[in-house]
């Protein structure tokens, strides 16, 4: 038994990820923590489903401005300094916002102060994306470990997705959302003290002439001209702005729909973290990325379809057994992505690469939150999640008849870059190695 786990999560062998995932899964359980809280905190002070989108608009959308710069930058400087100084900014950041929530200055009547705290949060989170995701590799130092990595880190995710939403729903009742605030600050703590104790080697850097400007044209122009890539991007595109955003709708559903408080929003948003956990153990167990192209379509049929029957539902169990099929494949849609990216994209493309991975979530989400909150303003929150849930089936169903295409680009791409041991096949067909 031990053996088999040891195999299943099998980069923690590795020192430096091991030492990153300690201090990393600490953190998350205080992300989640803050995301449940946020959300209820928003709605429970103004009861405006509008505003409840703006807010996760404004945290999300310097992605689209800054995620490039990010990008580029991330394939020339020092990703792990970056990283420390990012989580620096963080801990700041929520620290301020705790603050300011314990001590009343946000209340009914003063709201804005969170639209600002929530536009710092993106600045920082809009940096911190693509540098996290590219600092993967630096890690594990092979690619061969990448999916598992990737799945590991999935696992963490949503292992802290399974108890911060129902430790900050909780937390609410017994105490308030400031003390909530209060310990994802904390959280941050042991995540910069773990990437202290990293030791990465970075090659000197080779001074160039090329403007970032320069550089981000590159990278959207491989990544355009690489089909796989460009499908993988549009795909999460979609997914985020008419899917991934229900979780907007959340204390809607949790407190108008099914007649709860925060603790039933925590058990909503946890019963999808066991879907997502157990979707990063299956990922986690696959050590090739060899079915993974038609898996992420399939999955996105499931995810659909689910969002739909959880907007028709108005039982808790139904809803809670919905959204265990919401959470798994949701992590396999970002998780596949995610690993799939990584697996084909050349190493010095990797951080604008990423940051296209990252912008279409990022730029995307805040988009998705403010049309699920406008729409759910004019229609209600089940019509509205009808509709984009309807909108992301629709999408899925066109993707199933360019798999193949999807498939033969994918390997033609792991051919060039000589990357054969991410995909297991006795031979490839010569159509495969055409350039």
């Amino acid at each position: 038994m031990f053996s088999k786990l040891k195999g299943l999560f099998i980069s923690l062998s590795i020192r430096n990820y091991r030492i990153f995932c300690m201090g990393q899964g600490i953190s998350l359980i205080g992300t989640w923590i803050q995301r449940t809280t946020m959300g209820w905190f928003v709605y429970r002070l103004t009861g405006s489903a509008f505003l409840l989108g703006l807010v996760s608009f404004l945290s999300m959308i310097p992605s689209v401005f800054i995620s490039p710069f990010a990008g580029a930058w991330a394939d020339r400087w020092n990703r792990h300094h970056i990283m420390i100084l990012t989580q620096v900014a963080f801990f700041i950041q929520t620290s301020v916002l705790a603050i300011l929530v314990l001590s009343g200055t946000i209340n009914e009547n003063v709201q804005y102060p969170i639209l600002i705290m929530a536009i710092l949060q993106g600045i920082i989170e809009a940096i911190d994306a693509p540098i996290r995701q590219s600092f993967v590799i630096d890690l594990v130092q092979k690619r061969s470990m990448l999916p598992n990595a990737i799945a590991t880190n999935s696992a963490m995710f949503n292992g802290a997705r399974l108890i911060g939403p129902a430790v900050g729903g909780l937390l609410i009742i017994l105490l308030s959302e400031g003390v909530c605030f209060a310990l994802n600050a904390f959280s941050y703590i042991p995540v910069i003290i773990s990437l202290l104790f990293i030791r990465i080697h970075y090659p000197p850097v080779v001074k160039s002439s090329e403007s970032t400007f320069k550089k981000i044209m590159d990278g959207w122009k491989y990544s355009w001209s690489s089909y796989p890539i460009r499908f993988l991007v549009l795909n999460l595109a979609i997914y985020t702005l008419f899917g991934m955003s229900y979780t907007t709708l959340m204390p809607v559903f949790a407190k108008d729909i099914l007649h709860g408080n925060s603790g039933t929003q925590g058990i909503l948003m946890s019963t999808a973290g066991i879907g997502a956990l157990t979707g990063s153990m299956f990922l986690a167990s696959k050590k090739f990325i060899k079915g993974m192209a038609l898996r992420l379509i399939i999955t996105g049929l499931s995810f659909s379809l689910s969002l739909i029957c959880f907007a028709l539902s108005g039982s808790m169990w139904l809803s809670m057994f919905l959204m265990l099929f919401i959470g798994f494949s949701g992590m396999m849609t970002m998780a596949t992505t995610n690993t799939l990216i990584q697996s084909v994209v050349a190493d010095d493309m990797r951080g604008r690469v990423i940051a296209l991975y990252t912008m279409a979530f990022s730029s995307m989400a805040p988009f998705g939150s403010l049309v699920m909150g406008t729409l759910t303003s004019h229609f209600g929150a089940r019509y509205t999640l009808i509709i984009c849930s309807t909108i992301f089936l629709l999408w899925s169903l066109s993707s199933l008849r360019h798999s193949s295409q999807f498939l033969r680009g994918i390997l033609r791409m792991l051919v060039i870059s000589n990357n054969k041991e991410m995909y297991r096949v006795k031979s490839l067909a010569p159509e495969l190695i055409v350039r």
